[in-house]
């Protein structure tokens, strides 16, 4: 089954907004076995968006529209959608009351301009949006392969992907012909991707056209996602994750939407211990990771930021030696931060950052990219050394990455 992706808004083909949504739905809809033929941008202009609407519903079985749904005059998509269907636009007045206690709810009265977001064309289901204002719409067209599906959705990512998981991604896995597909993403950290192949040479002997495996590098590690098509996929998909458990175990850490700091905190919990930070060059990054995760309160005890020497030597107890011999970059700085903020705050555990994220502030001896992390336990206290290159804002990612790593596996040798 084929699928076509319409983004529409002038803001995405100026640059002004980054058009994440094209590569998030086709990603979902790749893993369900629907195969994306074309993803397009037009901008607020009425002629274009019918041409480009024309040819996805002509091109795809299901054809995904976000943006252009919003309150004020360049949000063209209902009319466009209209026109081409020649379904007239009704008001729906449950669509407008739940926009007003929206608005109640917030203390505010709703703008005139919002019911326009009540609009929905003849024919077409009008799902209330849970997250914002604009309701998705969802119509059906003849396809030469069967009933198509049209989605209108919002541009906003967040909304847009509330209703592709709760209710779109449902429908289209339901519709007449949709493949049979099983998948699953195992999730690595502390290995390349190179490397990862080469430890996973074997796995060509699970695979053939029915069944492959991605691999799909970022910042934060290695995805593998494993997918199998057809009657015994799950036998199939089961019989390759345990060759790639039996291989690279060490560096698994979770599964699907599963995330490192998640996991961090799994062990935090099931081990009963908690953890502390001391932050130099990450600046508090590491302690927003862990704290993203719903419950971290019962495993995070706190941070310190200690940018600056003063702040390690006052706060964290570095000595003054350890800086002035060896500096605040440095193996003895890391251990001395991360034995101090678990001294300080009472915690189980310590971990520290130290490093030189660039662009400038490196020397021969300690270029940009020199870092340092450490962790303090009732077990001992070391740290380790890593490279990394000269973009701040990626080095600053890849070492939360390595640090929380470096708990992970800390952890694992805590009964």
């Amino acid at each position: 089954m084929r699928a076509t992706v319409l983004t529409i808004g002038d803001e995405l083909l100026i640059g002004q907004i980054v058009d994440t949504n094209a590569a998030w739905i086709g990603e979902r809809l790749t893993v369900m076995g629907i195969r994306p033929i074309r993803l397009e941008t037009v901008g607020d202009e009425q002629v274009q968006m019918r041409e480009a609407l024309a040819r996805a519903m002509r091109d795809g079985r299901v054809t995904v529209v976000t943006g252009g749904l919003g309150p004020t005059h360049d949000d063209l998509t209902r009319e466009v959608v209209a026109s081409l269907f020649n379904a007239p636009l009704r008001e729906d007045p449950a669509l407008v009351e739940g926009m007003r206690r929206r608005f109640e709810r917030r203390g505010m009265q709703m703008p005139a301009s919002n019911r326009v977001q009540a609009l929905v064309p003849d024919g077409f289901e009008a799902i209330p949006n849970p997250v914002g204002t604009a309701p998705a719409l969802v119509g059906s067209y003849p396809h030469p392969q069967g009933d198509g599906l049209i989605v209108l959705l919002p541009g906003v990512p967040y909304e847009m992907q509330a209703f592709m998981q709760d209710h779109m991604l449902g429908r289209i896995a339901a519709m007449d012909g949709a493949p049979e597909v099983l998948q699953r993403t195992l999730l690595t950290v502390g290995i390349s991707e190179s490397a990862l192949a080469d430890l996973l040479d074997g796995a060509k002997a699970y695979l053939h056209p029915e069944t492959s495996l991605a691999f799909l590098p970022n910042l934060r590690g290695v995805r593998l996602r494993l997918t199998a098509v057809g009657p015994d996929a799950a036998s199939r998909l089961e019989d390759l994750a345990t060759f790639i458990h039996a291989r690279a175990e060490k560096w698994i850490y979770g599964e699907g939407q599963d995330t490192l700091e998640a996991a961090v905190g799994r062990l935090l919990k099931e081990r009963n211990l908690t953890v502390a930070t001391a932050e130099s060059c990450t600046g508090g990054f590491v302690a927003h990771r862990l704290t993203d995760v719903p419950g971290s309160s019962e495993w995070v005890i706190g941070g310190v930021v200690a940018y600056a020497n003063s702040v390690k030597q006052q706060q964290l107890g570095v000595r003054s030696e350890t800086l002035g011999t060896f500096g605040a970059v440095s193996r003895q700085t890391a251990c001395e931060m991360a034995d101090g903020v678990r001294r300080l705050l009472g915690s189980d555990v310590g971990i520290s950052t130290t490093g030189i994220m660039g662009p400038g502030g490196g020397s021969e001896g300690k270029p940009v990219g020199t870092f340092w992390m450490g962790i303090s336990s009732s077990k001992r206290t070391v740290a380790v050394d890593m490279a990394l290159g000269m973009d701040r804002i990626r080095n600053k990612e890849r070492a939360s990455t390595a640090v929380l790593d470096l708990l992970r596996r800390e952890l694992q040798h805590f009964g």
